[in-house]
């Protein structure tokens, strides 16, 4: 899936115009990286077309961050300007759009390092 189908599958499924999609799809994969450790998040950029894969570059941090799900929105709602609302269904959707973007086994390791509330939302948007 390339970044054009990966954000107009995001702005299909949130209802969001595509740069809005854009980015918050940005501002999600940014967040999330912050929860990655280095070598996890190397692993997923090696699956993502460049541009999301910067975006994963761009929160990578040598310190692995502490957050829930809760946090992420919040912090990509402040990010985009978008409403919790929104935001909360964008990173859900996001999510699942990475299910589908990149392998069972790296989204199986992404999910491990996110944790269970993560999972937990993901499973709430169907």
């Amino acid at each position: 899936m390339d970044e054009q189908e990966f954000v107009r599958t995001v702005a299909e499924r949130t209802g969001l115009s595509r740069q809005e999609a854009a980015d918050l799809t940005w501002a999600t994969l940014e967040t999330l990286a912050h929860r990655l450790s280095p070598g996890e998040a190397r692993d997923l950029t090696t699956e993502l077309p460049e541009g999301l894969a910067e975006a994963v570059r761009r929160g990578t941090t040598e310190r692995i961050e502490r957050f829930g799900h809760y946090d992420s929105v919040r912090r990509v709602a402040e990010r985009t300007m978008l409403k919790e609302e929104e935001a909360d269904r964008g990173v859900r959707t996001v999510l699942a759009v990475l299910r589908e973007a990149i392998s069972e086994k790296e989204f199986s390791d992404l999910m491990s390092q996110l944790g269970t509330d993560f999972s937990q939302a993901l499973e709430s948007a169907g």
